[in-house]
């Protein structure tokens, strides 16, 4: 059933349109099975779940942290973490820069843009990415690479809604790039919008329900 869902969603999504599969709660016999299915980028919002899969299974995978990031749990992935989509203030940014110097490395960053009209969402605002941007502080970090942008939509069946969020989002990430080229990545769209997501210019969707199912299992 893994296998078919990625094949399914392969088909539906644009060439240019990356596919992150969501794998929190979901046991490794899972993730093995998306693996097998030729899956190889998966997300993750716990960074000690992250780290027990990736002890686990196979090391060309590309691991995401796609949740709300602790600084002090910055450490412990450091050494492997491919991207970080919800980077919302420049003190992550920083412990991000410290911990991957020490591995000699350099963690690409998705800056998250509050563009839902819930309190619960965390982001930045779209003055506060341009600052971060333009900032000389943050070009002299030498261990990250802000390679795009990420926001979440409002939790609502009002598809207005949820395309006018996803819509001032692309309109940034067009504005930003003519001065920032080293922007290539707009994460936006989950199970429940990643079409809308996808017409409005996301170059990746994170998708778990869709994939693995709703069930949640106990790692």
């Amino acid at each position: 059933m893994i296998k078919e869902n990625i094949d399914n969603f392969k088909k539906k999504i644009p060439e240019n349109v990356t596919l992150v599969a969501v794998s929190k709660t979901k046991p490794i016999a899972d993730l093995q099975e998306a693996y097998d299915a030729g899956q190889r980028i998966f997300g993750e919002n716990k960074v000690q779940e992250m780290v027990e899969k990736y002890d686990a299974l196979p090391k060309d995978i590309q691991w995401h942290m796609i949740g709300h990031l602790q600084r002090n749990k910055v450490k412990y992935m450091a050494h492997f973490v491919e991207l970080i989509h919800g980077v919302d203030s420049v003190k992550t940014l920083e412990e991000i820069n410290k911990q991957a110097s020490k591995h000699n490395r350099v963690i690409k960053c998705l800056l998250q843009a509050s563009i839902a009209d819930e309190e619960t969402k965390f982001g930045l605002s779209f003055d506060e990415i341009r600052s971060i941007l333009k900032s000389k502080e943050i070009a002299k970090m030498q261990h990250i690479a802000i390679v795009g942008l990420m926001g979440m939509a409002t939790f609502t069946e009002n598809e207005t809604q949820i395309n006018s969020e996803f819509s001032s989002l692309k309109s940034l990430f067009d504005e930003l790039r003519t001065s920032n080229p080293s922007l290539e990545i707009l994460s936006m769209g989950m199970s429940g919008d990643y079409e809308i997501a996808i017409k409005n210019g996301s170059t990746m969707i994170r998708v778990g329900s869709s994939i693995f199912g709703h069930r949640n299992y106990i790692v």
